[in-house]
């Protein structure tokens, strides 16, 4: 087995051999047997080890056996102890998803404070396996179907080609003690019930089954490059804009092909979407129609879907005091300034008669029965029926922000002034008020 790492190491990962590497070690067989393998290969490895304090002695074995380790292969060690309870608790996590976030978080930071290049895991084929039955069995996409990536950003799984009985052998033939984990062997986890009683069957019906898997993975992989390569063709046609608050999307674009499901599967599938049926009516429903995720939401606006992340919280009124030259806005910085004239306007700023405010001015979004009188027009006007009148989206409605004195709408910022707070022929200071 030695040989062949070395070979793989060489042919697949040669940036591995000039890198600084840290090795994710639990004190089981895999993570030690890939350890020595890395040791023998003379790649340059220090250890990382995550106790997670869920099986109390056992656990601080684990971790004292790992430290003991890398003494004796004269190797750099990192421990850290974490309470998962907590904090699975506290961000409403199962037990496995908090360690696996502990872990894998606590891997980058240290990789990114002491400069490791690599982050190595042990996965191997028959968690390939298992990985592949779990998302099957759940439901999922092509995505789901392809397996471990081998490489993610810095981390690298080198011993996926490997199966757990080779690494077994390895491990006794060289005389490797390692640590069995208890929970291991427990079926009230999914993947322990897979390992332990599905995957024996399915390798009786077919003792060559790691070989065969890896081929069908090797051909998913093969078809999900074509499926992005069809659906970022697609993605170019139909992104008509996007800006900090939404990205708009054609809709006739999805009509245009085969199987609209599959390429609004495909192209929402990352922002938590799950009613893929609701997501192909959205194509012909009403203006204002929208689709939820838990992150998420698509909007049905007349020719365009619009993708925008859902705000929480109520909407921020920021307050401007008299004297105030300038204010931070989440849509940008609003300048004031005293002026002697009046100057071409543009539609990020307006002039104003300053004698007819009254401080301090409050910045807010829109509340239902806000009017306003439109600069230009004789009347007033309900700001819904503007908003109409003007085309604005839901996000659009949203995203608009109103400077107001007192009830009264002094601007719909970057859109119309009010002309109860104009310059006239009697005004005595001009103000004008900018977004920048």
């Amino acid at each position: 087995m030695l040989n062949s790492f070395r070979d793989h190491i060489h042919s697949k990962f040669p940036f591995l051999k000039e890198s600084k590497i840290l090795v994710a070690v639990s004190g089981g067989i895999d993570s030690v047997v890939l350890t020595h393998l890395c040791y023998k290969a003379n790649l340059n490895i220090a250890l990382a080890h995550c106790n997670f304090n869920l099986r109390g002695d056992e656990s601080d074995a684990d971790e004292d056996f790992v430290i003991e380790l890398a003494e004796n292969l004269d190797l750099e060690v990192f421990a850290q102890r974490f309470d998962t309870n907590k904090y699975a608790e506290d961000n409403k996590r199962s037990i496995q998803m908090a360690a696996r976030e502990l872990r894998y978080n606590w891997f980058s930071e240290l990789a990114e404070q002491l400069q490791f290049d690599y982050i190595l895991t042990a996965h191997h084929a028959d968690d390939n396996l298992e990985t592949f039955l779990i998302n099957f069995t759940r439901g999922t996409g092509l995505e789901g179907l392809t397996g471990i990536p081998e490489v993610n950003a810095k981390f690298v799984r080198p011993l996926l080609p490997f199966s757990s009985e080779s690494i077994e052998y390895y491990a006794k033939a060289n005389h490797i003690k390692w640590r069995d984990d208890s929970s291991n062997k427990s079926v009230k986890y999914l993947r322990n019930k897979l390992r332990h009683e599905v995957v024996p069957i399915l390798k009786e019906i077919n003792p060559s089954l790691l070989q065969s898997f890896q081929s069908t993975l090797e051909n998913l992989n093969g078809t999900a490059d074509i499926v992005e390569e069809s659906t970022n063709d697609v993605l170019k046609r139909a992104i008509a804009s996007r800006d900090e608050n939404h990205i708009a999307f054609k809709i006739s674009e999805f009509k245009k092909v085969n199987n609209p499901k599959a390429y609004l599967f495909e192209v929402f599938k990352s922002f938590g979407f799950s009613e893929w049926n609701d997501m192909v009516d959205l194509l012909d429903a009403e203006t204002g129609k929208q689709v939820l995720s838990n992150t998420h939401r698509l909007i049905k606006n007349r020719e365009h879907l619009l993708l925008s992340t859902i705000s929480s919280g109520e909407s921020e009124i920021i307050s401007i005091v008299k004297g105030e030259k300038e204010k931070q806005t989440p849509f940008g910085v609003v300048c004031f300034e005293d002026v002697a004239d009046v100057t071409d306007v543009n539609e990020n700023e307006i002039f104003v008669d300053k004698d007819k405010l009254k401080f301090p001015l409050e910045l807010r979004k829109s509340q239902e029965g806000d009017v306003f009188y439109p600069i230009g027009m004789r009347g007033k006007k309900k700001l819904s029926k503007y908003f109409k009148d003007e085309k604005f989206s839901l996000l659009d409605k949203e995203n608009t922000w109103l400077l107001c004195s007192g009830d009264d709408i002094v601007w719909v910022v970057n859109h119309r002034a009010d002309d109860r707070f104009k310059v006239e022929s009697g005004t005595n200071q001009i103000f004008k008020i900018e977004l920048k």
